[in-house]
């Protein structure tokens, strides 16, 4: 795009290079306004630097860079959660747990809430937010993404959410609660997909987790009843063809009324069940 061109032709030109909607969200970024404004003002000149910061995000997303980065911004559960490289992006899939977790917490009562390797928070902080008499305590084992979480939680729920330092339980070791839930990795480590599209870029350690992908759902099946007040639940995100192992390991574990939850395209995503009250 030489010398100084207006919103249409700097769109346009973007057009050639990647999708149209992420086209204009990028431009929306570098002007900090909306597609409206975009649409009304199609024959303004950006200024030399606007267009230089525009075809810079452009060449960073045609590279694969994922926009969520590139804004620093994703949107979930109606709510814009801050994220960057130490966190996973939230994706509308995992809104399923949240409104599972939703129905298992009443409104207007008090209950304590466990979210575990939290990332971004937006799992605990939406919890948190839509019940507002409840307790969540968030932990991840990553410094960086609790840095991140702090702020979405100073946001959207600063006055019922906890977070620590925590590799899975062990910051929490004393502690029980009404409910858990997590996203744990689930990607077996030599999965292909960890090196396609936007995965690449995001943290391996919150993806990957042993041959199987199943490592670190067997540890939190596994320790989650000790950690859990009777009648207490635990919901589960995991892969596509995990549900059958979740079921064996939340049986196992002692688990009732074992079950799973398919997500809005059909694909088996939440998996759970209760203590014997």
């Amino acid at each position: 795009m030489p010398g100084a061109p207006t919103i249409r032709e700097a769109l346009d030109a973007a057009q050639q290079a990647t999708d149209r909607i992420e086209a204009r969200v990028l431009l929306r970024e570098v002007l900090n306004q909306s597609d409206a404004y975009l649409l009304a003002h199609g024959e303004d000149t950006l200024t030399a630097e606007q267009a230089q910061q525009y075809v810079a995000l452009v060449v960073r997303r045609v590279a694969g860079e994922p926009v969520a980065y590139l804004t620093g911004r994703r949107e979930f559960f109606g709510r814009e959660f801050v994220v960057n490289p130490a966190v996973l992006i939230p994706r509308p899939e995992t809104e399923l747990l949240v409104e599972l977790a939703l129905q298992r917490v009443p409104a207007g009562a008090p209950a304590h809430v466990l979210d575990l390797g939290a990332g971004s928070g937006c799992i605990g902080i939406t919890i948190a937010a839509e019940r507002p008499q409840a307790r969540v305590t968030l932990v991840d084992a990553s410094e960086a993404a609790l840095e991140i979480a702090r702020a979405n939680a100073a946001q959207w729920a600063p006055g019922n959410t906890r977070l620590l330092h925590s590799d899975w339980f062990s910051a929490v070791a004393a502690e029980q609660y009404d409910l858990i839930v997590a996203n744990p990795p689930y990607v077996a480590e030599e999965d292909m997909h960890l090196q396609q599209g936007d995965l690449r870029f995001e943290p391996r350690t919150a993806l990957a987790a042993g041959a199987d992908g199943l490592n670190d759902l067997r540890r939190i099946i596994a320790q989650a009843p000790r950690h859990l007040r009777a009648g207490g639940g635990l919901l589960l995100e995991h892969g596509y063809d995990q549900a059958a192992a979740c079921a064996q390991l939340l049986a196992a574990a002692g688990f009732k009324d074992v079950f799973n939850a398919r997500d809005l395209a059909g694909v088996p995503r939440v998996s759970g069940g209760h203590l014997r009250g």
